[in-house]
């Protein structure tokens, strides 16, 4: 069940993502963080203080993950999950199988494709539906990584976001945005979103089996293939603290409540009309 102080917060952060849209097996990834903005400063603060512990004053990225870095990001991962475990903060991670492809597609569809799954994830998958009603009217405030698409784009896609104010499942919850609350920002600032484009990262590398690449005319895997592998392996242990026996690939488990509760979780995105291409699946 939620927890007292949650029902209390008056103010939602949300934090937002994108990495690998286009995989050999797996694609369009979105991850997301949500913490209530009571929270937010001494959450932020412990993360922040940890990576200057381990002497991380850039921007720390899945990208920058090395075996000279790897202890440090362990820590830092380490700090990550005790707020989550602690109830402190939610993550959200979710993807589309290629093997289960969309049927019936139009035009459009095909061009917006990554602002619509995009909005089912802010949508969907912290289980807004599910989110009891708050003693006050909530705020939602939307922070994502700035988007590689031009400005028309952009704003066309903050007003279906928008739109959900309108929704049953937001009205029910008594949650709310302003069009101010819908904010591109640059990762570097926020050290929630850095860490949250860490474990995104790791889940799109093993799901897409880029632990086993080895460069081209070497034997072996190169040493940064091997400390990302060693990484993702600490994050999956901290997730099958909470969920014992996790899967990554497929949708968390759990009821209805579930969604918008658990501390993790994972959402296997299946489009409603598909075709299944057993082609392009994993050997």
């Amino acid at each position: 069940m939620a927890d007292s102080a949650s029902l209390k917060e008056k103010e939602y952060v949300l934090y937002c993502d994108e990495s690998i849209s286009d995989g050999p097996y797996y694609s369009n990834f979105y991850g997301g963080l949500l913490i209530g903005a009571s929270r937010l400063e001494g959450a932020s603060a412990r993360l922040a203080a940890c990576k200057a512990d381990q002497n991380l004053y850039g921007e720390v990225k899945w990208q920058k993950v090395t075996d000279n870095y790897l202890g440090k990001y362990v820590v830092l991962m380490d700090a990550l999950f005790a707020e989550m475990k602690a109830g402190r903060l939610k993550m959200r991670i979710m993807f589309r199988q290629n093997a289960l492809k969309p049927r019936g597609l139009t035009a459009l569809q095909v061009e917006q494709a990554y602002f619509i799954l995009y909005y089912q994830f802010i949508k969907h998958a912290f289980g807004f539906a599910a989110m009891p009603p708050h003693a006050q009217p909530v705020r939602l405030r939307v922070y994502l990584d700035q988007f590689p698409d031009t400005g028309e784009q952009v704003a066309r896609f903050r007003g279906y976001i928008l739109g959900l104010n309108a929704s049953r499942d937001f009205l029910n919850a008594r949650l709310s945005m302003a069009s101010q609350d819908f904010v591109e920002v640059r990762s570097h600032e926020h050290v929630l979103l850095q860490c949250l484009d860490v474990v995104l990262g790791a889940m799109a590398f093993r799901l897409n089996d880029m632990h086993k690449a080895i460069p081209s005319g070497a034997k072996r895997r190169g040493k940064r293939t091997v400390a990302k592998e060693k990484l993702y392996k600490h994050i999956l242990r901290h997730v099958r603290m909470i969920y014992p026996n996790f899967n990554i690939g497929i949708t968390t488990g759990g009821g209805f409540a579930m969604r918008w509760e658990h501390p993790y979780r994972h959402w296997a995105f299946v489009p409603k009309e598909h075709d299944y291409d057993n082609t392009l699946t994993k050997p």
